[in-house]
């Protein structure tokens, strides 16, 4: 199954800036190859459930190896089986009736 997740993982005890976290999952998301795409609050991105759930763990392996004791994770994420959609698809039909 296809599955388009909104990821915003945040460590907890380590401090104000969470940048280097930030930039691991962010790592560990494009070393996957899946299509993703970086936003202010979180990253997008897409392809078969099992292998995006995979990623959302090692964000969460590795967020924890580099010592932070706690992680809040928001996940929101969506199918459909009615057709195939992608992350590119949903912003293209909300801006050509933007420019309508």
């Amino acid at each position: 199954m296809h599955v388009i997740v909104d990821l915003c993982v945040v460590p907890l005890g380590v401090g104000v800036s969470v940048s280097p976290y930030v930039a691991e999952c962010q790592r560990v998301i494009e070393a996957s190859g899946l299509h993703y795409r970086m936003h202010a609050y979180g990253t997008n991105i897409e392809g078969p459930w099992d292998e995006v759930m995979a990623v959302v763990k090692a964000c969460h392996e590795e967020v924890h190896a580099m010592g932070a004791p706690r992680i809040t994770t928001t996940l929101k994420m969506g199918t459909r089986t009615d057709r195939e959609q992608r992350m590119d698809d949903k912003v293209e039909s909300v801006d050509n009736l933007r420019r309508a």
